[in-house]
Protein backbone atom coordinates (compact mmCIF):
# COMPACT_ATOMS: atom_id res chain seq x y z
CA UNK A 1 0.00 0.00 0.00
CA UNK A 2 1.50 3.39 -1.24
CA UNK A 3 0.82 6.26 1.13
CA UNK A 4 3.01 8.40 -0.12
CA UNK A 5 1.05 11.72 -1.27
CA UNK A 6 1.17 12.56 -4.90
CA UNK A 7 0.54 15.45 -6.98
CA UNK A 8 -3.26 15.71 -8.56
CA UNK A 9 -3.31 16.00 -12.14
CA UNK A 10 -5.73 18.62 -13.64
CA UNK A 11 -4.59 18.74 -16.86
CA UNK A 12 -1.02 19.26 -17.82
CA UNK A 13 -0.96 21.16 -14.40
CA UNK A 14 0.17 19.68 -11.11
CA UNK A 15 -1.19 20.95 -7.68
CA UNK A 16 0.55 19.33 -4.61
CA UNK A 17 -2.32 18.09 -1.88
CA UNK A 18 -1.10 20.73 0.88
CA UNK A 19 -2.12 23.80 -1.58
CA UNK A 20 -5.35 22.22 -2.01
CA UNK A 21 -6.03 21.43 1.19
CA UNK A 22 -5.20 25.08 1.98
CA UNK A 23 -7.72 26.05 -0.42
CA UNK A 24 -10.50 23.99 1.15
CA UNK A 25 -9.38 25.01 4.51
CA UNK A 26 -9.67 28.85 3.26
CA UNK A 27 -13.12 27.78 1.67
CA UNK A 28 -14.10 26.71 5.14
CA UNK A 29 -12.95 29.27 7.15
CA UNK A 30 -14.90 32.21 4.85
CA UNK A 31 -18.08 29.66 5.38
CA UNK A 32 -17.45 29.63 9.40
CA UNK A 33 -16.91 33.21 10.01
CA UNK A 34 -19.78 34.34 7.81
CA UNK A 35 -21.94 32.22 9.86
CA UNK A 36 -19.95 33.76 13.08
CA UNK A 37 -21.13 37.17 11.81
CA UNK A 38 -24.61 36.53 11.27
CA UNK A 39 -24.66 35.11 14.81
CA UNK A 40 -23.29 38.07 16.37
CA UNK A 41 -19.78 36.83 17.90
CA UNK A 42 -17.54 38.55 15.75
CA UNK A 43 -18.31 41.02 19.19
CA UNK A 44 -15.71 38.80 20.72
CA UNK A 45 -12.90 38.92 19.01
CA UNK A 46 -10.37 41.38 19.52
CA UNK A 47 -8.00 40.62 16.21
CA UNK A 48 -10.16 39.73 13.23
CA UNK A 49 -7.66 38.42 10.94
CA UNK A 50 -5.66 36.75 14.09
CA UNK A 51 -8.67 34.50 14.21
CA UNK A 52 -9.11 33.62 10.79
CA UNK A 53 -5.80 32.69 10.45
CA UNK A 54 -5.79 30.90 13.40
CA UNK A 55 -9.42 28.80 12.18
CA UNK A 56 -7.90 28.38 8.79
CA UNK A 57 -4.33 26.78 10.51
CA UNK A 58 -7.23 24.59 12.42
CA UNK A 59 -9.12 23.67 9.50
CA UNK A 60 -5.46 22.49 7.51
CA UNK A 61 -4.99 20.00 10.71
CA UNK A 62 -8.35 18.32 10.58
CA UNK A 63 -8.56 18.21 6.72
CA UNK A 64 -4.85 16.94 6.60
CA UNK A 65 -6.46 14.36 9.03
CA UNK A 66 -8.45 13.04 6.39
CA UNK A 67 -6.26 13.61 3.42
CA UNK A 68 -2.35 12.66 3.17
CA UNK A 69 -0.65 15.49 2.78
CA UNK A 70 2.53 15.20 4.94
Amino acid sequence: MNIMPHEIALGDVYFPPLLLVGVMAYVLTSVFTTIGIKLGWHKYIVAPALTELAITIIFVGVISQFISVF
